[in-house]
């Protein structure tokens, strides 16, 4: 396995991570109406589509080289 596909698992494994962490603060929040709970799963939500950003351009730098 090289460097590059390691990279794109470990990154991809990391988004999967946060949305299952926002989606359980989401269902926090829904059960008890903690503000704090919806403000960790919108942080949680930011991080995933950020990864995902960099992952595409990962892929597509890849692709330029």
């Amino acid at each position: 396995m090289s460097v590059t596909t390691a990279h794109k698992i470990l990154i991809a494994t990391a988004i999967g991570f946060f949305l299952v962490y926002a989606l359980w603060e989401l269902a926090e929040y829904s059960r008890s109406g903690d503000t704090q709970a919806l403000a960790w799963s919108a942080a949680g939500t930011t991080a995933a589509v950020g990864l995902a950003i960099y992952l595409r351009r990962f892929i597509r730098s890849l692709g330029a080289s």
